[in-house]
């Protein structure tokens, strides 16, 4: 079966996007057919963050017209869905969908986490990067570095203590007034900003693991507003360019002090957060100060949020671990 053109249709309801795609996997590489994302900003939006119960009703009433739009007229040979980590009543809406698709049809299943489809965002496409790969995950609700040494050898380097990436521009975000979801507000803020106005703490840079902790730097910009009589446009625009200099310094310096330990041959961003340009265009400077100048991969931005292709074209990667519609379950928790 491996020898010959394999369609997957691959379902990622982990947070609060309802989507769906396929891919083709054939022996020398991948290529997305379709992709297909409904959105739930609007629904989250007046929370400032999201809602689990109203984003576990969303994906009840998008999963089949998602699926529907993404498989088209194709017959898919497997079934790939999102298991986990994420919000356990999202999780659950695509997982027993699939199953139970998987059971109707047939066909075989695999259980994907949602990190690994993060990191197999920079395969959507060649040139693939080269392996080792040291990769810098930042999304909504997961921050950590990972080193690749094989598509069987992907090894957790660190990860946050705390916050997530995204969590603390979405915090921040709604303490500024500058609205949801917070990173595109931050960022947006932020070109008329002064990155240096703030002096904000670039926390854990000191330490020689690959751990991150973003929750003192929240802390920071809280009190900071509060010694602030009245936030005027150009002040928040400094703080919110102040904080996400502070974020992506934080980044690039333990990606970096990895890399040096590591020696990669390329170094990959992924998730929600590496959408933003400043954090794309400072991690890709850096890197290409390394004295063996390893090759910088980043993906398209439809691929950073999240979305079903990325866990498509990882299932791709792992054919061996197609099972039945019965072997696999949600799991909140699990870890890459």
């Amino acid at each position: 079966m491996e020898n010959k053109p394999i369609k997957i249709l691959s379902i990622e309801t982990s947070c609060d996007e309802t989507a769906a795609a396929v891919i083709e996997k054939k022996p020398k590489g991948v290529s997305i057919l379709s992709n297909v994302v409904a959105s739930q900003i609007d629904i989250h939006k007046k929370f400032g963050g999201v809602f689990p119960e109203y984003a576990s009703r969303a994906h009840v009433e998008k999963i089949i017209p998602v699926v529907t739009e993404a498989l088209g007229n194709t017959d898919p040979d497997i079934i790939a869905v999102t298991s986990g980590p994420g919000l356990i009543g999202s999780l659950l809406i695509g997982v027993n969908f699939a199953k139970t698709y998987a059971f109707v049809k047939n066909r075989p299943i695999i259980a994907g986490d949602h990190l690994t489809g993060h990191i197999y965002s920079n395969w959507a496409e060649k040139p693939y990067p080269q392996l080792p790969a040291l990769i810098l995950i930042v999304s909504g609700g997961h921050t950590g570095l990972v080193l690749m040494k094989s598509h069987k050898d992907i090894q957790p380097l660190g990860e946050t203590l705390d916050d997530a990436v995204g969590e603390a521009f979405d915090k921040v975000a709604k303490l500024l007034d500058l609205g949801y979801p917070g990173g595109p507000a931050i960022s947006k803020a932020g070109q008329n900003g002064n990155p240096k106005a703030y002096d904000f703490p670039r926390s854990m840079l000191e330490r020689k693991d690959y751990d991150f902790s973003f929750s003192g730097l929240k802390t920071a910009v809280l009190y900071e507003t509060r010694k602030i009589k009245k936030l005027t446009p150009k002040i928040k625009s400094d703080l919110a360019a102040s904080f996400q200099q502070a974020i992506i310094d934080i980044l690039i310096g333990k990606t970096i002090q990895a890399a040096y330990e590591f020696k990669p041959k390329s170094i990959c961003l992924c998730g929600g957060v590496s959408a933003n340009n400043e954090l794309r265009e400072q991690m890709k400077k850096a890197v290409s100060g390394l004295p063996w100048h390893p090759s910088f991969y980043k993906p398209h931005l439809e691929l950073t949020t999240d979305n079903a292709a990325m866990i498509g074209i990882a299932a791709a990667y792992h054919l061996d671990q197609k099972t039945t519609f019965d072997k696999i379950h949600a799991d909140a928790n699990l870890k890459l």
